[in-house]
């Protein structure tokens, strides 16, 4: 059976903090004793603040191409000018969007940048410059969400001696859906992608496309544990996930250029 637990007491994270300790902390707070197989998910935006990702659009000085787009959409020219940084592609524009393909390599809107549940009190920027305006901060996301889900994973193995999977997840939107998912960015020692080909079905017929977004669904069903605005839950841990746990990455849930039919 598959359960999701909300950690507590999990502060305000800071750029620097050690999450992995924080982690540990909260699981005891909440009364949760790791066992092999257990996945703690944790929202993007707490990766990113410990990892500094936290940006002052003070600093930022938009290119003539940010500024021309941000006449097309109606965004400020600064965030034009990190989302252009920050992707590979420019997809689609429209008033209030830029849907991009990400220099991680998946399609989402606005390249991930989030102003909202930012905070300059996060970052030790706010010591040296820039404005303390909630409005004038945005977050990026991290620059290898696998590699931190590895070192998350990693340090919180040292210490419990016990194999855990992290994954790291974001809200992104859907083609020709509406409403905001979780959605996987980052992993480590679970599956992303679990290929049923060749499994029999209920009557014994071979499955033949059937492979599974395994790490997706799992973002999707935390994201409901964590919410979505002012909850203040970015961390859940994971009981009873139903496939064989292997050391996964996001590039396997990326589906390859040549075969995307709606691009």
């Amino acid at each position: 059976m598959l359960t999701i637990t909300t950690l507590k007491e999990i502060p305000l994270i800071r750029q620097g903090d050690d999450l992995a300790d924080i982690l540990v902390q909260s699981l005891q707070t909440t009364d949760v004793k790791l066992q092999n197989g257990d996945i703690l998910v944790l929202a993007q935006k707490i990766v990113s603040k410990a990892e500094g990702r936290i940006v002052d659009l003070a600093t930022i000085t938009p290119s003539p191409e940010a500024l021309e787009l941000a006449k097309s959409t109606e965004k400020d020219p600064r965030v034009v000018e990190l989302i252009l940084q920050e992707s590979s592609e420019i997809m689609r524009i429209r008033p209030g969007a830029i849907i991009v393909e990400h220099k991680l390599g998946f399609v989402c809107a606005n390249a991930g940048i989030d102003q909202s549940n930012v905070s300059p009190e996060t970052s030790d920027a706010i010591k040296n410059i820039g404005s303390r305006k909630a409005d004038n901060w945005v977050l990026l996301l991290p620059k290898n969400p696998d590699r931190s889900a590895k070192q998350i994973q990693q340090k919180i193995e040292a210490v419990t001696g016990i194999h855990i999977g992290v994954l790291i997840i974001d809200s992104h939107g859907r083609a020709w859906r509406e409403g905001t998912v979780g959605t996987t960015i980052g992993m480590a020692g679970l599956p992303g992608l679990v290929d049923l080909r060749g499994n029999p079905d209920l009557f014994g017929r071979t499955l033949q496309i059937t492979q599974v977004g395994a790490a997706d669904e799992l973002a999707a069903a935390a994201s409901l544990m964590m919410g979505q605005a002012a909850e203040g839950t970015p961390a859940v841990h994971v009981r009873g996930f139903p496939y064989p746990m292997r050391d996964g990455n996001l590039s396997e849930l990326l589906r390859p250029k040549e075969q995307d039919l709606f691009r």
